[in-house]
């Protein structure tokens, strides 16, 4: 009965620890409740250069080094970089494919060609490929203050 009981309790809890990694969170502490979907975050802009927002998508790459930014995919092959709030923090580098929800602010931004590469090499790009950005590009870009990676 002894070993019932225990056998009992080392599954219950094991099944708990479990069910707490089904999310991580990184940054601010978020919950999902709201969050519009990324396909929808540009009509939801407009003609705004800014906006707070709460967006899921679904993670398209993430940088290489450090986890330091990812791009999110936006639809029609689009995809929004979105960087951390004061570059206080960052999310697992092996999140590619996964979910995610994100607290911030989007913004309609140009991002300057230095700039570009400098993400282009976190990618693990070549150097070729690197050479082959000389215009700054005009997208849509989120800073996140919190971040949800379901899992």
């Amino acid at each position: 009965m002894k070993k019932l009981l225990i056998i009992g309790l080392v599954l219950g809890l094991s099944s708990g620890v479990f069910a707490q990694q089904a999310v991580s969170y990184h940054g601010k502490k978020i919950n999902e409740k709201g969050a519009i979907q990324a396909t929808e975050l540009a009509t939801q802009m407009g003609s705004k250069e800014k906006m707070p927002a709460k967006v899921e998508g679904t993670v398209e790459s993430v940088c290489k080094v450090k986890g330091c930014w990812m791009k999110v995919k936006t639809g029609d092959g689009q995809t929004m970089r979105v960087t951390f709030k004061d570059y206080g923090f960052f999310v697992p580098k092996d999140i590619v494919g996964k979910t995610v929800v994100v607290q911030g602010t989007a913004e309609t931004s140009v991002t300057p060609v230095d700039e570009l590469r400098h993400y282009a090499q976190d990618a693990g790009k070549s150097k070729e490929d690197i050479e082959k950005i000389t215009e700054p590009e005009k997208a849509l870009t989120f800073v996140a203050d919190g971040v949800i990676v379901k899992k």
